[in-house]
């Protein structure tokens, strides 16, 4: 079964935080992780999957926050710890719609 664009973006967004993990160890405490060629080229072949204008977004919105995508849990972003309007709670169970954080910007995914 195909992966939906968010799936892709939080999958995307994870690779990415482990890559920028793995260069500040590098600089904190003088070592290199094994595997940072196989994360960026993992990385990579998920770009090719993400639709350009959430790659964009993400993009624009990882030079702001260190999670560009946060997690939803009782209609609260995890982001920023807003609450969101409750016409979010009916709407989330469309993937084909990525939605943003009226607060803070980030995209959104719901977990339970």
């Amino acid at each position: 079964m195909p992966r939906s664009q968010l799936e892709l973006l939080v999958l995307y967004q994870d690779i990415h935080l482990m890559l920028q993990e793995a260069e500040e160890e590098k600089i904190q405490f003088g070592f290199s992780v094994d595997g940072i060629d196989e994360l960026k080229q993992a990385q990579e072949e998920l770009a090719k999957n993400i639709d350009d204008r959430f790659l964009r977004t993400y993009e624009r919105l990882k030079t702001r926050y260190r999670r560009a995508i946060a997690p939803v849990k009782n209609n609260i972003c995890l982001g920023c710890f807003a609450k969101l309007p409750t016409s979010y709670s009916t709407k989330h169970h469309n993937e084909q719609m990525i939605f943003t954080c009226e607060h803070c910007g980030r995209m959104l995914y719901w977990i339970e």
